[in-house]
């Protein structure tokens, strides 16, 4: 881990959702040590029993708590944040961290294509519905994991399911949701801009977080021959912690991280008018549906 000065934080509130495994958990051990109350949301009750309990014994850790969560659904998104506001008064810090490539399309019980669904609408619906306790408990920081993919993403205005344009066995998907990933902090820090909470995207490098595990074996194999190219996962979670926790990232905001510095992210990402457009388009695609609106569009 890079060395760089962690604060302090007994008295203030942490939540990372995908704690569970890979770049997630490394935040997560880096962040209890802080003293901070510690909620780490994962999709397994097991995982993250067995995490939690692991959490406890850091030196320094304060409370940590474990929440079980299916972020592919916005119901239980809204659940979550629900439960959140009522047991806790404050939030310092927001990571959103859980992600995931499918190799085959497939939509969520609320007809989204999963990819979208994980990456992108949970991000930006979660981060909507805590954003005033966030704004109450200023300063405070959103840290949003992207990553390079997003150079080779473009937004399919007119199929952002996928439901026409080949899917490449999920990294069309997936390279447009990281892509979104960039455009959704930007406007974000774009509509904070003057108050106290800073919002950054991370790309954590090439990390094998177990993305190929149930992919089918073009997604093993290129996992397997891509090994060297590989990043440990806590040389992945390196700049996520920066940017959440570090006294150096403090006041930085709207940037696009790297090995805990700015980096310039593609010329799409950059477009302010896209990230306002797809700013309006999340919006609906977050708000309350009924049970026979579409979302193949």
């Amino acid at each position: 881990m890079k060395a760089f000065t962690k604060r302090r934080m007994e008295g203030e509130v942490v939540l990372i959702t995908g704690a569970t495994r890979g770049i997630g958990r490394g935040v997560a051990r880096e962040v209890a040590a802080t003293g901070t109350t510690l909620i780490v949301v994962g999709r397994s009750h097991e995982r993250t029993v067995e995490l939690v309990s692991e959490l406890h014994n850091i030196g320094g850790a304060g409370p940590i708590h474990g929440e079980v969560c299916d972020l592919t659904l916005q119901s239980e998104v809204r659940s979550l944040a629900d439960r959140f506001l009522t047991e806790h008064g404050r939030l310092d810090v927001l990571i959103n961290n859980a992600g995931a490539i499918f190799s085959q399309r497939q939509l969520t019980s609320e007809g989204f294509e999963r990819t979208w669904a994980l990456n992108h609408n949970a991000y930006f619906l979660l981060t909507a519905l805590l954003r005033n306790v966030l704004l109450e408990s200023s300063p405070a920081r959103i840290v949003n994991t992207a990553s390079d993919a997003h150079y080779v993403g473009s937004m399919c205005w007119d199929d952002l399911q996928l439901a026409r344009n080949k899917y490449w066995w999920g990294w069309r998907s997936y390279s447009q949701s990281k892509l979104a990933n960039v455009l959704f902090t930007r406007q974000l820090a774009y509509l904070l801009s003057g108050s106290k909470v800073t919002v950054n995207a991370v790309h954590p490098g090439f990390v094998n977080t177990g993305f190929g595990r149930n992919n089918g074996l073009l997604a093993k194999t290129m996992m397997v021959l891509s090994l060297p190219m590989q990043r440990e996962s806590s040389k992945g979670s390196e700049t996520v912690v920066w940017a959440a926790i570090s006294e150096e990232a403090k006041g930085i905001t709207g940037e696009y991280l790297y090995d805990c510095k700015p980096r310039k992210p593609s010329k799409r990402a950059m477009d302010m008018d896209t990230a306002s457009r797809l700013w309006d388009i999340s919006e609906g695609m977050t708000a309350p549906q009924d049970s026979g609106d579409c979302h193949n569009c």
